[in-house]
């Protein structure tokens, strides 16, 4: 019995509970995984395709569950605050879990990389060797307010040979509480180990640090989220760390663009859903063009709700019905996650360039245009995970680009870029057969 199962002391008694030792509860935690994970290890695909499906199907006989459980989470976020753009991300209901059991039956048709052959040889001397794709063992998910994170990472651990700790955030607690055990379930009922997928929240952010903590128990963590979370667990984890980060992603709209392609790119690439991080926060217009382009845009926009945060040139080219104000250094700098978007007039190609240079996260950069030279020159320079050539900064997600889902979008270099898939979450082996060779 844990501290947490414990039954209530004696009216009688005075003395205080003991405290919990949440670095021993989150250790516990992670030893069940490592130990789940290694039963994982020897699952065949046909076992994984049939859990994925199993869990699939529970979700779906568990919506007015799940449902009634994010309605007390939308409730706190309203009462507190939390920004549309947020409580968008963390809302679910009918069609959005039948979305996400969908995900996960779309995860069954993919290949295993488990087991994939990276490359191989036969060496002069006779050793025979293969490089193959093997599980990372236990990944540790730092979250806020997407309870379909949960199940994006529990799907795609399922199906990589890897056991999930998550850590969902207080804003889904409700959601995620309800989904964590409708999954653990139903992993269950496959004969599979329910601590595939476990959850830590009840420990909240000292539970998140105990996990950052767990070196040689966890084996990669993925934070996803805001700056300030992602910046908090590259500081302080000890357990290596894939970085995700915030997408302070630009539009640019060059001199020989097909202004009838532009405006319906824009529109997608900033109101299709705007509390994700592949979701437009700046548009750079050649100055040829922004005479033509900037009113009917501006115009279009405003008609979406869109507050357009405007430099000198687009402050002027404004209609006057629209929603514009004057932006600022801080403008160029920020992801939104909301209906406003940052707008700049420059020179030529060479000036978006350099804007983008320096106040991009990494994440996407969309370039409309008609000359092959600029799209050449544009998809070189970008120092991005994703370029994006006349289509909507929207698709970098990992199920639009074939992958399934994504557990989220790399910005760094190593040991993955961009959307996180399968593969992604593997790591590889050498396996090196001989007969009988020693090392002369």
């Amino acid at each position: 019995m844990t501290t947490l199962d414990a039954p209530d002391l004696p009216t009688t008694a005075a003395a205080e509970p003991a405290p919990v030792d949440v670095a021993a509860q989150v250790e516990a935690v992670a030893t069940r995984a490592k130990r789940a994970a290694r039963r994982l290890a020897t699952a065949n695909r046909a076992t994984k395709d049939a859990a994925l499906h199993a869990l699939a199907d529970a979700l779906v006989a568990a919506t007015d569950r799940i449902v009634a459980a994010n309605a007390e989470d939308l409730a706190r976020g309203r009462a507190s605050g939390m920004a549309a753009g947020l409580l968008d991300r963390l809302a679910l209901d009918p069609q959005r879990i039948v979305a996400i059991a969908d995900a996960l039956r779309e995860l069954a048709t993919l290949p295993d990389p488990v087991g994939e052959v990276v490359r191989g040889s036969t060496l002069p001397n006779g050793l025979r060797l293969r490089q193959v794709r093997v599980p990372m063992g236990v990944v540790g998910m730092i979250y806020e307010a997407r309870p379909n994170v949960t199940v994006d990472a529990a799907g795609l651990a399922l199906k990589s040979g890897n056991a999930v700790i998550l850590r969902g955030g207080s804003a889904a607690a409700s959601s995620n509480a309800v989904i964590v055990d409708v999954l653990s379930e139903a992993l269950e009922h496959q004969h599979l180990p329910g601590a595939l997928v476990q959850s830590i929240d009840a420990w909240g952010r000292e539970g998140a640090v105990a996990l950052m903590r767990a070196r040689g128990l966890v084996d990669v963590l993925v934070p996803r989220g805001g700056a300030e979370l992602i910046r908090t667990v590259v500081r302080e984890s000890t357990v290596p760390v894939i970085e995700t980060g915030v997408g302070n992603v630009h539009v640019y709209v060059d001199e020989s663009a097909d202004l009838s392609v532009a405006l319906p790119i824009l529109l997608n690439a900033k109101t299709q859903r705007v509390g994700v991080c592949n979701a437009a926060e700046t548009l750079l217009v050649h100055q040829a063009v922004a005479d033509e382009f900037l009113p009917v845009a501006i115009a279009m926009l405003a008609d979406a709700g869109v507050t357009v945060h405007g430099d000198a040139e687009t402050l002027a080219l404004a209609p006057d019905e629209a929603d514009v104000v004057a932006a600022t250094d801080e403008d160029w700098a920020t992801e939104y996650l909301s209906l406003d978007l940052a707008v700049r007039v420059v020179e030529d190609l060479d000036e978006a360039l350099e804007h983008i240079r320096t106040w991009s996260s990494g994440h996407t950069e969309a370039i409309i245009t008609r000359d092959l030279a600029s799209s050449e020159r544009f998809v070189a320079e970008v120092d991005s995970a994703a370029v994006m050539v006349n289509a909507s900064t929207r698709f970098t997600d990992g199920g639009q680009l074939g992958l399934g889902a994504e557990i989220g979008i790399s910005t760094q270099k190593l040991h993955a870029r961009g959307p996180m898939g399968l593969a992604e979450l593997t790591t590889t082996k050498w396996i090196v057969h001989g007969d009988g060779h020693v090392r002369p």
